[in-house]
């Protein structure tokens, strides 16, 4: 089976595009880790999928694998390259659409100097619907934040955990460049208290209004930029008192700027998407 694919990025985060409107898929967990491997494969952290909505007040459904192989909600840097590829493709017009991904329906738009916003929506911070079993844990609250214990290797970790459609487990440190992200964080994915498994951010303030984020995203290992995990990181900072909206979020792979007005406001993300190349590949 021969199938068409784009390679795009946003900030780092790579991406297999695949059009499933003009084509027909359809994947084993294995030929998905086949294309998402960098040696045998194309190579991505995640693969984007683009379908015919299933709703009629929608215009297009947006489908993510990991590079596990595993199907999950949401990924902020692929709503971009989605809103480029659908534009470039010709496959719409419109400036601003809605997408309809596990999770619900996202609403990005082009804007006039080239950057993608995206409306992620609201954070989800009742930890039953992250979801995160905080049974038998004692809290402590800052600002209006929530912060979680989390046992990792014998230490507490103090953790502020929300979804933005998909789990994160947010935490301060003093340097990011130096923090145990891929040493820590596959144990903070697989930890009992995540029974959906969860994405680990590391963030680091530099002021009110910039932040340096690592995140070591669930499925896919430490990537050079998550977008849910930027809304996530600064949705906690500014419920923690420390950030204020709008915040620069730099990545290893680029800057973001997100946005929140708060309470059940939506979070916005803005950011470039890239094309690298287009091809094709035998599965």
């Amino acid at each position: 089976m021969k199938i068409k694919f784009t390679k795009m990025h946003g900030a780092g985060n790579d991406f297999v595009v695949i059009d499933a409107i003009n084509q027909s898929i359809s994947f084993t967990p294995a030929q998905w880790q086949h294309l998402a491997d960098r040696r045998f494969g194309v190579g991505a952290d995640q693969m984007l999928v683009v379908e015919k909505p299933q709703a009629a007040d929608v215009d297009f459904r947006y489908r993510i694998y990991n590079a596990d192989g595993g199907e999950v909600e949401q990924c902020g840097n692929g709503a971009r390259a989605f809103v480029k590829f659908v534009t470039d493709k010709k496959l719409t017009n419109k400036q601003a659409i809605k997408v309809e991904t596990m999770s619900g329906v996202i609403e990005p738009r082009l804007e006039a100097n080239g950057q993608i916003t995206v409306d992620m929506g609201a954070p989800i911070l009742t930890p039953e619907d992250v979801p995160f079993d905080a049974s038998d844990l004692l809290c402590k609250a800052e600002g209006a934040d929530t912060l979680w214990p989390l046992d990792i290797k014998g230490e507490t970790y103090w953790i502020s955990v929300l979804s933005m459609g998909n789990p994160h487990a947010v935490q301060i440190v003093a340097d990011v460049d130096h923090a145990p992200v891929r040493e820590d964080g596959v144990l903070i994915e697989h930890h009992p208290r995540f029974p959906k498994r969860v994405n680990a951010g590391f963030m680091q303030i530099i002021d009110t209004h910039q932040i340096k984020l690592r995140v070591f995203e669930r499925g896919a290992g430490e990537t050079l930029a998550c977008g849910t995990g930027a809304c996530a990181a600064v949705v906690t900072g500014i419920r923690r008192g420390l950030l204020a909206s709008p915040v620069r979020v730099q990545t290893r792979g680029g800057e973001l700027s997100i946005a929140w007005a708060g309470d059940t406001a939506p979070v916005l993300l803005t950011g470039p998407a890239v094309t690298v190349f287009e091809g094709e590949i035998e599965l």
